[in-house]
């Protein structure tokens, strides 16, 4: 993955605008977190395989950005992105890793349903 380049990212989500694609979805602060400090509030999230039709993707912000997807009634975001790929499978692969490079968010977009 490399940093986000704002006008590659936003080229890339415009390819996979007004199609039907599958997303996933997640953010987390790591399974353990409370384990190792009582005082982290263990939160996450987590959708794979909801296909959408995005109409716009919207990158905003410094980085770390915020990546949106305009639905036709509504938004999905993810805040935090800092990297990005197209992969092998032409997947748009966009992560947000904190200070010591653990992941924290991470959206993905595909023509094709994700594998698990």
């Amino acid at each position: 993955m490399e940093l986000v380049n704002v006008e590659r990212l936003q080229e890339l989500l415009n390819n996979f605008a007004n199609e039907d694609v599958y997303i996933h979805l997640e953010t987390t602060n790591g399974a353990y977190a409370s384990h190792f400090n009582e005082s982290v509030f263990n939160a996450g999230a987590f959708i794979r395989n909801v296909m959408l039709r995005y109409e716009l993707g919207k990158i905003a912000g410094e980085a770390p950005h915020r990546v949106g997807l305009k639905l036709p009634h509504g938004w999905v975001y993810a805040q935090g992105i800092t990297h990005f790929e197209l992969d092998e499978h032409d997947r748009l692969l966009m992560a947000g890793h904190d200070q010591s490079g653990k992941l924290a968010v991470a959206l993905q977009i595909s023509k094709t349903p994700f594998t698990y």
